[in-house]
């Protein structure tokens, strides 16, 4: 069994890795606009893409994006937007819908999580790196082990890595971040999917945790 394992993965191609033990490539044969239109994971985000007219600035040439899910963006509305809306209405019973955002306001928001130049898993580590989004911010972006995920399997002890994407609030967190306050803590979030191939670039998927915007519930 141990050899036949190790032949089927010295087989696999470089680009090529293994989902529900079927073989799968990594490469996707359209644009990064046109990946998100095959999976309805993302169908608020292609809107938003389309409010906010950065279709081209996706799929530009050589670049990463970092693709909120239509989780997140839903997170973004009801737990933060609506959330405001009604502190400062003082209406309990106020609805605010993914129509009602200001689109126009948002286009920088988008624009944090594209990066014009390729970041793969290959080019990162523990330590991070900073990169340059293009709403001008800085993101840390890193590969770091996940602990908590730790399993053996066949005689052999497996630690998953994640890419971590994160908005640094004041100096770079430690991994063990539990004597850090929670204001200044970092907002740390994990890819779910990462190293999807288009043809102009890089796709990451961010966790459906994630707030759109890194936006903060009020107390």
């Amino acid at each position: 069994m141990l050899l036949l394992l190790i032949g089927s993965f010295a087989s696999c191609k470089k680009n090529d890795y293994l989902v529900g033990g079927s073989l799968h490539n990594a490469k996707f044969e359209g644009t990064t606009y046109d990946y998100l239109k095959t999976n309805p994971l993302f169908d608020t985000l292609l809107i938003l893409i389309d409010k906010t007219g950065l279709k081209d600035e996706v799929n530009a040439a050589n670049n990463t994006f970092f693709a909120p899910t239509d989780y997140a963006i839903q997170n973004y509305v009801k737990k933060v937007v609506q959330a405001r809306k009604r502190l400062e209405t003082n209406n309990e019973n106020l609805i605010f819908n993914f129509s009602d955002l200001d689109f126009a306001s948002l286009k920088d928001s988008l624009r944090a999580y594209i990066f014009s130049e390729k970041i793969t898993r290959d080019m990162l580590n523990a330590d991070g790196k900073m990169y340059t989004a293009k709403d001008g911010e800085k993101r840390h972006i890193s590969l770091r082990d996940d602990l908590s995920g730790t399993y053996s399997t066949g005689g052999l002890t497996v630690t998953p890595k994640y890419i971590y994407f994160t908005k640094v609030i004041g100096d770079i967190d430690p991994i063990d971040n539990s004597d850090v306050p929670d204001d200044q803590k970092d907002i740390r979030i994990t890819c779910q999917t990462t190293g999807i191939i288009t043809n102009n670039g890089i796709l990451h998927v961010l966790a459906n945790y994630h707030n759109f915007a890194f936006g903060v519930e009020p107390k």
